[in-house]
């Protein structure tokens, strides 16, 4: 396995090192103005290697190593020696065929010797639970999902996806990993506390909440953030909810407002938001975040990587990097730290993260977390 990271920005266009094989796989994360309209970074990724699956999508942020950027594309490009890779797309209409969508996919992909799926979806039209619930319902026990939605910085308006030439605001891409040579470890790890009393979620439907103890969602948030407020959606990217079915469950999952309808009073999540669990703010401290996000590097190491190259693949939420402000790359550094010698690292910043949970291999959506998927393979 081998394996080169590149960078566009529109002043310099891509910096191709010498290749001594044309790749088979290229995955790349790039701001929204560089992957709207005719999207010509992209364009000449595909004509370049014609031959390689080339997929990739919008971010809110771009990871490279241990640096985070903006209005730029990074890449990697990536040559197996006998695992096999296919990519697929599907169409997304709305939040409501998610789970749809996770099964059209995840079926045409599967097959006997499918080890691993990476998704990249986007960020907008996506309930992201029920995504990787459709895919858990066809795909084999034991093959993990990993991958994220899309982002577009704070700004919550378009999301894009790109299969080939092809970059639109309304599909997901998959890509599976096929052979008994591929090594793939994983970890998904967050760093945030729940503070506050457990509101139970009496009104909702997927993940749209309308009501908690029985009073209107929005307002009740609102009075948490007080002046901040008036900066939703993304200043609640800095207070998430804890998510847990009972009240007395000790931690959850985190679920991160992607949108909220006035008229309504609602919020709109990343993911499901079941009537009957119990929801409660969350906060997080700089130091708590990086922390967590080395605790993802190492978990992600259980699986003992092959020998050789490795591509490490970042995927951080936004509310994360907005937290921690000019000291966001701070976690990057802390999980570069815990790679192999000779990983590439290479990601985006996210409107959601998929991941099993630390010491499980059942897949779900996660709002807030460091996430990351190592790939090698077997010499």
């Amino acid at each position: 396995m081998n394996t080169t990271t590149v960078r566009y920005t529109k002043e310099t266009g891509w910096n191709w090192p010498p290749l001594t094989t044309p790749p088979e796989l290229i995955l790349y994360f790039g701001a929204t103005a560089q992957l709207d309209g005719d999207a010509p970074a992209v364009h000449a990724l595909a004509a370049q290697f014609p031959q390689a699956v080339v997929c990739g999508c919008s971010t809110a942020g771009e990871i490279l190593g241990g640096r985070v950027y903006d209005d730029s594309i990074v890449a990697a490009l990536v040559n197996f020696k006998t695992t096999r890779i296919r990519a697929v797309s599907q169409s997304t209409a709305n939040s409501a065929d998610s789970q749809t969508v996770g099964r059209l996919a995840a079926a045409k992909l599967n097959a006997p010797d499918l080890r691993h799926v990476l998704i990249l979806s986007d960020g907008l039209t996506v309930n992201g639970t029920a995504l990787v619930s459709g895919f858990r319902e066809v795909l084999a026990r034991g093959v993990a999902i990993t991958g994220g939605l899309a982002g577009d910085g704070s700004r919550f308006q378009k999301t894009l996806v790109g299969l080939g030439n092809e970059v639109r605001h309304d599909q997901i891409v998959a890509v599976g990993f096929y052979g008994p040579d591929v090594v793939v470890g994983y970890g998904s790890r967050g760093g945030w506390e729940g503070f506050g009393p457990r509101r139970r979620i009496t009104k909702s439907a997927g993940n749209t909440l309308s009501e908690l103890d029985g009073q209107p969602a929005l307002a009740l948030y609102k009075r948490y953030l007080g002046e901040r407020a008036a900066g939703l959606p993304a200043t609640g990217l800095l207070f998430p909810l804890e998510l847990t079915k009972d009240i007395l469950d000790k931690s959850g999952l985190v679920r991160t407002i992607l949108a909220v309808d006035e008229a309504k009073q609602s919020l709109t999540f990343a993911g499901d938001m079941p009537e009957g669990w119990y929801a409660r703010l969350m906060k997080a401290s700089d130091d708590q975040l990086v922390e967590g996000a080395a605790n993802a590097g190492a978990d992600a190491l259980r699986a003992k990587p092959a020998a050789g190259a490795s591509l490490a693949i970042l995927v951080s939420c936004v509310g994360r990097r907005l937290v921690m402000g000019q000291r966001v790359e701070e976690e990057l550094e802390a999980v570069v730290q815990t790679l192999p010698e000779h990983a590439a690292a290479v990601g985006f910043y996210s409107y959601g993260e998929a991941c099993p949970s630390a010491g499980s291999d059942f897949s779900e959506l996660h709002n807030q977390t460091m996430t990351i998927t190592v790939i090698s393979e077997k010499s």
